[in-house]
């Protein structure tokens, strides 16, 4: 490995001398249970829609992943689910919205806090009870407090609490490839490869991968975030201050919320490590905007040398 004008080269491929900003945001951790796989994944897929990014979503979201029956409260297959917003309360809201509208509808499921010893819970539970107009019943199942709401399949199983605590959103690392075929197969090893071998994690856009990364705010509208010009391939000999290579004309970004800091450098780490595998792969980076909106900082040489 050695440094060349701002560049490490690792593996073959260039790694950018650079860090990936993040910022903290409440996290809650949701377990899914349900009659069988289908039912838990189908719930946790559905519960975690429209949450890509704060920036235009109600929430950030995703699956983490799946449970074994052995592992859940009652024995049934299980699934995973994080959900993230800046406010406790608009936290809370987006809970009782996916929980009840997703989880509750979906066939057998049951919830089930997956965030145990935190200092501050929401009422997710209590406040959907109301749902069972007057017939639910407070009780004491698998040694957790839920509430039995009666539903016309049988009953909704849903925990009272959940727990939360300060979890890190947008950590992130660009994968710049030659052409789209390489970079998606890149893009996709990396994805895999995080979801395999890192828990407490979420990669909150579609498959785990975003094209379309942002920028703060808007050279020509009042957006609160716009493309991200500086690393579109097709605007590389339009803008002067093109941050894209020569040879670059596909980049994706993988975008990762976490329960702590250390699961988010864990899965940038061994995501770029997967993706530099990918032949076509010409540079990684990350994305920042120089520390102004986000405090974290992880610098891309700090998870290569480590």
């Amino acid at each position: 490995m050695q440094s060349d004008l701002g560049l490490l080269n690792y593996r073959g491929v260039e790694i950018e001398d650079t860090f990936a900003e993040m910022f903290e945001m409440w996290a809650s951790r949701v377990l899914i249970t349900a009659e069988n796989e289908k039912w838990a994944l189908t719930a946790a897929e559905v519960a975690t829609g429209f949450a890509s990014s704060i920036i235009g979503s109600p929430a950030e979201a995703g699956i983490e992943r799946l449970v074994l029956a052995s592992e859940t409260p009652d024995g049934r297959a299980g699934a995973l689910i994080q959900i993230y917003h800046r406010t406790r309360s608009e936290l809370k809201r987006q809970m009782i919205a996916r929980i009840g509208q997703c989880v509750m509808t979906c066939p057998t499921t049951a919830a089930f806090n997956a965030l145990e010893g935190t200092t501050r819970k929401l009422k997710v539970g209590r406040s959907l009870r109301f749902f069972g107009d007057g017939f639910q019943k407070f009780d004491e199942m698998y040694g957790r407090k839920v509430w039995r709401i009666p539903v016309m399949e049988g009953e909704f199983i849903v925990e009272s609490s959940f727990g939360i605590k300060r979890g890190v959103a947008g950590g992130n690392f660009f994968i710049m490839a030659k052409d789209l075929k390489s970079g998606l197969a890149a893009a996709e090893l990396a994805v895999e490869t995080i979801r395999k071998n890192v828990r407490e994690v979420i990669l909150p856009f579609p498959g785990g991968i975003c094209r379309s990364g942002s920028k703060v705010g808007s050279l020509k509208y009042k957006l609160p975030a716009s493309t991200n010009h500086l690393y579109c391939p097709k605007l590389r000999g339009v803008v002067s201050d093109s941050q894209v290579p020569e040879g670059v004309n596909t980049i994706y970004e993988i975008v990762i919320n976490g329960l702590s800091l250390e699961s988010v450098k864990m899965a940038m780490a061994e995501g770029i490590k997967a993706a530099v595998k990918v032949p076509g792969v010409v540079r990684i980076s990350a994305g920042n905007y120089g520390g102004r909106i986000g405090p974290i900082k992880v610098y891309l040489r700090e998870l290569i040398e480590g």
